[in-house]
């Protein structure tokens, strides 16, 4: 028997975030494997407050879940579920009951045969057995019990739950693998997060760099992606910023700090660009002199390996970043940093240096999401080969 080519994706992130996650990068990489993927959004995991930020959340949830199932890409359909956001025990029956009901509507509108169960979220055990999977699959790209606001314990039982009962886990940093595989090894498969490299690759050609960027003077050292209170190190950039106010902090991409971390970032020479549509981002990586991952050493960053990574290799810039543990294996590629002072001598060394860009782009051109998805199909098929025959 061949592996079912229909998908239900039960992610963590939705479709039409600003800043894209392995989420939505492998539902791409699963429909361009020959895939059909129905993609639910994000479930909540999150304990909702009365504050207008999540307020908004939870109308436009509800605006989306009324737009109904829409198709985004060929052989991509997303849905947002409604659910109650409230953790308790009548309404998590609820929800699981709705959850069930919908999935099952949605599948049979689509065609969709017994599928696969591709779960972001621990808390699909709770339902996952009444969709009958003919394989159940568990992607596991962070340390979920350790963000902010989430009920790590709640969390923490589902998660040993489905390692009991998914049929492959893949892992994308070295402490996730050994903190997951001492409850499933025989399951576990460590995946590193990888790039689109020919996307980002085209920083390194010739061409223009945006009006906005080259108003800013050089020095640049480049970050994108969001900011965020339990991942950024915005310490690090404040006491940088102001002993060498030369060099120019380009921030690109949605900030969600906290009103005082916020202002650690207020100096002239830090400029935060905001969003800037995927597409245009080459050419900002085109205007970097030097790329920079200044993240938080905590919890959940230990457990953390930053998709950014293999794309500012592929961009071919030279980068400085915190000394993570996933990125151990790579210290020959980047320059690491435990302190502010160490990344303080990492982006001298780098301005100071003739860069050469080859040794990167050799190793994010074998870490592309093509690859990636053939190497994790081969493991579903292999899995799949061995669950039919027992």
């Amino acid at each position: 028997m061949t592996l079912p080519r229909d998908i239900i994706v039960f992610s963590t992130a939705d479709w039409s975030e600003a800043n894209w996650t392995n989420n939505q990068r492998m539902t791409q990489t699963l429909a361009a494997q020959g895939f059909r993927v129905l993609y639910l959004e994000s479930l909540g995991l999150r304990q909702p407050t009365v504050s207008r930020r999540d307020l908004g959340r939870i109308w436009r949830r509800l605006g989306k879940t009324l737009r109904g199932l829409r198709s985004v890409e060929p052989g991509i359909w997303v849905f947002s579920p409604l659910v109650i956001p409230l953790q308790r025990p009548w309404i998590a029956w609820f929800n699981r009951l709705l959850l069930v009901m919908t999935v099952r509507l949605l599948t049979g509108w689509l065609g969709f045969r017994r599928s696969v169960v591709w779960a972001y979220n621990p808390t699909v055990v709770e339902f996952q057995a009444q969709l009958r999977p003919r394989l159940l699959v568990y992607h596991c790209v962070d340390d979920l019990t350790t963000v902010p606001g989430i009920p790590a314990a709640v969390v923490t039982q589902a998660e040993q739950r489905l390692l009991q009962a998914a049929d492959l886990v893949f892992v994308t940093s070295p402490n996730l693998e050994a903190k997951l595989g001492a409850i499933a090894p025989d399951k576990i498969h460590y995946l590193p997060n990888v790039a689109d490299y020919d996307h980002f690759s085209q920083a390194a050609a010739s061409g223009s760099v945006p009006a906005d960027l080259q108003a800013i003077p050089q020095p640049r050292l480049g970050f994108i992606g969001a900011l965020k209170d339990h991942k950024c190190e915005v310490d690090w950039i404040q006491a940088l910023a102001r002993r060498h106010p030369q060099w120019q902090w380009v921030m690109i991409g949605e900030m969600e700090l906290s009103p005082e971390k916020r202002a650690c970032l207020s100096a002239s020479n830090i400029h935060l660009l905001g969003y800037r549509p995927y597409e245009r981002l080459p050419d900002y990586l085109r205007g970097f002199d030097v790329a920079v991952l200044p993240c938080l050493l905590n919890d959940y960053t230990r457990s953390m390996f930053p998709m950014k990574f293999f794309e500012y290799l592929a961009a071919g810039l030279p980068l400085v970043s915190t000394r993570l543990p996933a990125l151990g294996a790579y210290e020959h590629l980047y320059r690491a940093a435990s302190s502010a002072d160490e990344f303080e001598r990492g982006v001298q060394a780098a301005l100071a240096t003739d860069h050469d860009p080859a040794p990167g782009v050799a190793v994010a051109q074998q870490h592309t999401w093509q690859n990636r998805g053939q190497r994790m199909v081969a493991l579903m098929e292999a899995s799949w080969r061995l669950k039919s025959s027992s």
